[in-house]
């Protein structure tokens, strides 16, 4: 249909009358309701009014700059005793300082090594058993070439909890190989700096010889399963033992690099590199048997703990 301009105005009025009249309709029928339920209450119209200025004082507050903030409209009761069990209920099973027998195994390494002389294999493993406080630490290392034993050994020391982190060990460390066997006690300290696990302890040899090692781990979760692990072992000598092989000070640094992939926390294959170079007397006894005093090593192996 074709409408002039001068008609435009006059739709627009009876446009806007008409839904006017539309917005009254829901309005009256509420006033209507309203009266309905007001005149059933004995505080009557006046009653009305004061509840509905009652109900927006609990709903909401208008501020000066026009913007409104929610009002809760019963207040909140305090936290009992009652309502903090509920939502913390006692959980069942190992708890600090209990009186049972837990037990713990772990192959940190387990591995092969592409060394410069032929292959080799070499284990580092660790244990306890015990209880939280007091426990049983068990510790071996070694290193089988060609077919022969180039070194081993054997920790066995008693761990006694300090706190949460740090543990104090002591016992005997025994030498198998290199050469006749050795007996040295042990003492020292383990546990976690900054997520780092660490080990430092001093020997005392049968012989009147001294000697001090410190190890660090740190595993670097690139993923979930797939971990990075850099590992550093230094260990000093107080005094030159020729049939062995060490010389006083510090005889040598190893580090290590491996990417480890955990399918299961129990079972992880790993790849990596190893550095390890002789410092001092040691390195004067390498150099005069024409050996090398710094050697760099592929590994690959597995890790497993039960």
């Amino acid at each position: 249909m074709n409408l002039s301009f001068s008609h435009k105005p006059l739709l627009g009025s009876a446009f806007a009358l008409g839904l006017l009249g539309v917005a009254q309709v829901p309005v009256a029928l509420a006033e209507d309701d309203h009266k309905h339920h007001s005149g059933r209450s004995s505080m009557g119209t006046h009653a009305g009014t004061g509840n509905a200025a009652h109900a927006m004082d609990h709903h909401g507050m208008t501020h000066d700059d026009g913007t409104a903030t929610a009002q809760s409209r019963t207040p909140i009761a305090p936290i009992t005793a009652a309502d903090r069990r509920a939502a913390f209920p006692h959980v069942s099973g190992h708890t600090l300082h209990d009186s049972a027998i837990r037990r713990f195994f772990l192959f940190e390494k387990l591995e092969y090594q592409d060394a410069d002389d032929g292959s080799a294999l070499n284990w580092d493993a660790q244990g306890w058993i015990g209880g939280d406080v007091d426990r049983l630490v068990l510790r071996s290392q070694g290193e089988r070439s060609n077919g022969l034993t180039e070194q081993a050994e054997i920790h066995a020391m008693w761990g006694h909890a300090l706190n949460n982190n740090w543990d104090l060990v002591g016992g005997v460390r025994h030498d198998f190989k290199p050469e006749s066997a050795q007996t040295w006690a042990a003492l020292g300290a383990q546990g976690t700096f900054y997520n780092i696990d660490i080990e430092a302890t001093g020997y005392y040899g049968e012989n009147g010889q001294t000697s001090a090692r410190f190890e660090a781990t740190y595993d670097l979760l690139l993923t979930n399963r797939l971990i990075l692990q850099p590992t550093t072992e230094i260990n000093v000598y107080g005094r030159n033992d020729e049939s062995r092989g060490v010389g006083a000070g510090l005889s040598e640094i190893e580090a290590g690099l491996r990417l480890r992939y955990e399918f299961v926390r129990q079972f992880a294959p790993y790849i990596g590199v190893n550095w390890s170079r002789s410092y001092d007397g040691t390195a004067n006894m390498l150099r005069e048997e024409g050996e090398a005093v710094e050697e760099w090593r592929f590994v690959a192996g597995i890790r497993l703990w039960f």
